[in-house]
């Protein structure tokens, strides 16, 4: 099997290339709230996410720790299993999910309700239960995947 890599790494780099370029043609104002939401955080930011989302948001709490924002990455799974005790009501959730569908974040979101946190979502799917339960929602939908794989 005669594989050319050079043109895999090539395409995958221009599908990144489109997608930042639409990621910057459709910010929308909420980022803007956004910021100052966080900014304006008297807790700690608590980013949360599962699979490949999950990993994205493990660095995005460690780069908001080491730049000043009290921050720290909340696997969903042991959030259900006792870790929502770290959460309080002065705290913002940042929820990372494509589908805005995930099992595991949607049964963590009636108890971040309960303590009247502040949830903000980046989703793929605006409509979805989480989308439509988090206070604010940013659209991070891609057209087209870079990995084969989907």
């Amino acid at each position: 099997m005669n594989n050319d890599y050079t043109a895999i790494v090539k395409e995958t780099l221009q599908i990144e290339a489109n997608t930042l370029l639409d990621a910057a043609e459709n910010i929308s104002q909420d980022l803007e709230k956004i910021v100052e939401v966080i900014r304006h955080c008297k807790g700690k930011l608590i980013v949360t996410g599962v699979g490949k989302s999950g990993l994205i948001g493990a660095k995005m709490a460690a780069t908001f720790a080491s730049t000043g924002t009290p921050s720290f990455f909340l696997h969903p799974t042991e959030a259900m299993h006792g870790d929502l005790g770290m959460v309080s009501s002065d705290d913002i959730v940042l929820v990372l999910s494509s589908s805005g569908e995930t099992d595991e974040l949607k049964m963590i979101l009636p108890t971040l309700k309960d303590l009247e946190t502040r949830i903000i979502c980046f989703t793929g799917n605006t409509a979805s239960t989480i989308g439509r339960n988090s206070d604010l929602t940013v659209y991070a939908g891609v057209e087209r995947e870079a990995c084969p794989f989907g």
